[in-house]
């Protein structure tokens, strides 16, 4: 089965680049770190892009179908995955983080090919600061570019397998479920419990501000 994603790689490349896309996951979470990854398909011939006719933004796929693209895409492409700490998205921000990460995971992958006629494609609509190599922004782009898709799958199973870990650790926020985004149920928790280490300060404000208004 034809995915166009692939098109649309083919005709952005018309330079016969390396291209590599990039994205990231957990962005809007409350807590945990946000994962970005960097994809390059060195062959992405007929039968590997039949093998993905199902490649698309990883927030449109299901767990299961999410898990099988992980691991076509890992056996078939140059890969790199970046971890951004709730550290440092405390200390500076959410974008900048999100950035630093795409740009650690991008450089991981071009280390690997060691190629010097490289195009990154970044997911959203901002690029990727102090970076030596061409690249473009695609709004989007886990939804048009197949190797941007191909990553945003990395980064999105990569940081639900690490949840699930933390959950184990911290089961009263079901994390395992939620995967740190701010769920009524999460909210109750931290209300209950307390935040962990691993909860972005900043993101709970809004809350605690709500809570303090009540009294």
């Amino acid at each position: 089965m034809k995915n166009k994603l692939f098109d649309f790689d083919k005709k952005i490349n018309t330079d016969g680049a390396y291209l590599i896309g990039t994205d990231e996951a957990g962005r809007g979470c409350g807590a945990g770190d946000v994962v970005a990854a960097a994809v390059y398909f060195p062959h992405p011939d007929k039968a590997l892009i039949s093998e993905l006719s199902n490649l698309n933004d990883s927030k449109q796929l299901t767990e299961k179908v999410r898990e099988e693209l992980f691991d076509v895409i890992i056996n078939n492409a140059i890969f790199g995955i970046a971890f951004g700490s709730v550290e440092d998205i405390n200390k500076k921000n959410i974008l900048q983080t999100s950035l630093t990460c795409m740009k650690k995971a991008s450089l991981c992958v071009i280390d690997k090919i060691g190629g010097e006629n490289v195009k990154v494609l970044v997911d959203g609509n901002k690029l990727i600061p102090n970076f030596d190599y061409e690249q473009k922004f695609i709004i989007k782009g886990d939804g048009k570019s197949a190797c941007i898709a191909a990553a945003s799958i990395l980064a999105k199973v990569s940081r639900d397998r690490y949840m699930n870990r933390l959950s184990k650790e911290f089961p009263q926020y079901c994390w395992d479920k939620n995967k740190g985004y701010l769920t009524p149920e999460h909210l109750a928790a931290v209300d209950e419990y307390g935040v962990s280490k691993h909860h972005r300060a900043k993101y709970l404000e809004k809350h605690f501000a709500r809570q303090l208004s009540l009294f």
